[in-house]
């Protein structure tokens, strides 16, 4: 049985139909076609069928999905071990926060590319919430996450990057005297708080007696950050750390103490082939991180 076969369909079914899949694989809609029926034909049932203008597994399909997936990663892990180099085979699959992935891990991956330049990383962006669970699962070998409110499995690692207090974000021509007046007077935008610093960011304010002038919520510190630069209103939100030149309209702000702190780290399992990787990793993030930090 080709692995190849098995991408394909779960990529089918992933995406809905087979040309979404193609485009995702950089293949010819007819080469995916034909790999699902040689699948089909090998396994003797047919695993997908449509259903108006999208393709959903069959019943036996929907049955082998999560059998399929589980192949495919012992496949990669067959792979990884196989190395015969100090460290085992990539990809190295890495989750990241749209933060994240804009704020802290462009230095780590230019190290990364400089120190193993044979071992590619795969990106996954997406909530801390999704990225734990795709940790958990072995989907990835890695994420880039704020630390939830309870504690990680304890078949996790965790390694602390960077804490960020709550601050109060406002456009620069702002004079600020009074943090918590301020947020009291101005128009607000809340940060979400479906998310960690966004329900930090509430209770704090419930705690110091602040009721905001809410104007919108949202999730996203960078779509934010630009509100708040426009002039739509000022915000609480953990420090996050800017590559480049920061926003000439935007001003950070102390809070009083005592203030949360958001915790960004790195989490991935202890068992996991690639942990080894995901060690060198961790190692040249701190690293690279502590640079910038001083």
């Amino acid at each position: 049985m080709d692995t190849r076969f098995l991408q394909s369909f779960i990529a089918v079914i992933e995406s809905g139909s087979i040309a979404e899949a193609a485009r995702r694989l950089d293949l010819a809609p007819t080469t995916v076609a034909q790999q699902i029926r040689a699948l089909e034909d090998d396994i003797g049932s047919k695993l997908l069928t449509r259903a108006g203008r999208t393709v959903k597994p069959t019943v036996v399909g929907a049955r082998i999905l999560d059998r399929t997936r589980g192949l495919l990663r012992d496949v990669r892990d067959l792979r990884s071990a196989a190395s015969d180099t100090g460290l085992p085979a990539g990809p190295l699959r890495l989750g990241a926060t749209p933060t994240a992935l804009m704020g802290l891990l462009p230095p780590f991956l230019r190290r990364w590319k400089q120190t193993h330049p044979s071992i590619p990383i795969y990106i996954e962006p997406g909530t801390s919430v999704t990225l734990l669970d795709g940790v958990t699962s072995g989907e990835l070998d890695a994420a880039i996450i704020v630390h939830p409110t309870f504690e990680l499995p304890k078949t996790c690692s965790w390694r602390l990057l960077r804490e960020e207090p709550l601050i109060l974000l406002t456009q620069t021509r702002l004079r600020v005297k009074d943090a918590l007046a301020t947020v009291a007077e101005e128009p607000f935008i809340r940060y979400d708080r479906r998310v960690v610093a966004g329900k930090m960011a509430d209770e704090y304010l419930h705690a110091k007696g602040v009721r905001p002038n809410v104007q919108f919520e949202l999730d996203g510190i960078e779509h934010i950050a630009k509100l708040v630069a426009e002039g739509f209103g000022v915000s609480v939100l953990p420090d996050w750390p800017v590559i480049g030149v920061p926003d000439p309209q935007l001003r950070r702000w102390s809070l009083p103490q005592p203030c949360p702190t958001r915790r960004v780290g790195l989490g991935w399992l202890r068992a996991s082939v690639r942990s080894q990787l995901v060690e060198e990793f961790a190692h040249i993030a701190c690293s690279e991180h502590a640079k910038v930090s001083r």
